[in-house]
């Protein structure tokens, strides 16, 4: 169970969180600019440029288990699962507890949990349209995205598209990862990919989840 911070500690800014669940309410998905504060998103940075330079990510599957692969073909980009050994993660994280609680109180959805890790992509890299989790088939509830590069230039590619929940081949959103920029949507519904970039692109991809219970197992392996 997540843990809050007080509202003077917290980087999110309350005042913009019923927007958030309107949104979320009204399509299916949420995309805010200067969302998260300037300097978490620097901190953040340059702990997975950090990474990346060192060799510390690892690359990318699909699936989970035994169905578990890499891809290159469908996913390029490398990751690294999200812990609280840095102030900048855990300012992160706690964050991400304040919107769990006012998706809880907003929405009932009863959010238990939220896991999360940057996300490196190379030049040339790509994350071909798909869905976060299938109806009936997993836990992932609402899916986050908090973008980490400053100054993103227009022809930096790398956009994440969201497509229409009812018509899946209809555009509806086209997301710059520019340095505060944070996108939430409902992770069995909203199609998405991300476009092949032209440079280095840094993210941090999140998912609430639900207590999925089977034969008196917590969250079960799916």
């Amino acid at each position: 169970m997540m843990t809050t911070t007080s509202p003077q500690e917290t980087a999110l800014p309350r005042e913009r969180l019923p927007e958030l669940v309107d949104a979320l309410v009204e399509q299916g998905w949420y995309v805010g600019e200067a969302f998260i504060p300037t300097e978490l998103c620097a901190e953040l940075y340059h702990e997975v440029i950090a990474m990346a330079d060192h060799d510390a990510l690892e690359n990318a599957g699909i699936g989970r288990g035994q169905a578990h692969a890499l891809r290159q073909d469908i996913r390029g980009d490398a990751i690294r699962w999200l812990d609280r050994e840095s102030r900048a993660r855990r300012r992160y994280l706690e964050a991400m507890g304040v919107l769990q609680q006012a998706l809880n109180q907003a929405l009932f959805l009863g959010l238990f949990e939220y896991e999360a890790h940057f996300a490196h992509y190379p030049p040339g890299a790509f994350y071909r349209r798909h869905l976060d989790s299938f109806r009936g088939r997993a836990n992932r509830v609402v899916s986050t995205v908090g973008y980490l590069n400053p100054d993103w230039p227009a022809d930096g590619g790398g956009e994440m598209v969201l497509y229409d929940v009812e018509v899946p081949e209809r555009e509806v959103a086209r997301v710059r990862p520019s340095s505060g920029t944070f996108a939430c949507f409902l992770s069995e519904q909203v199609p998405h990919e991300v476009l092949p970039t032209r440079l280095p692109r840094t993210s941090i991809a999140g998912w609430f989840r639900r207590n999925a219970s089977l034969g008196g197992l917590v969250d079960p392996a799916r």
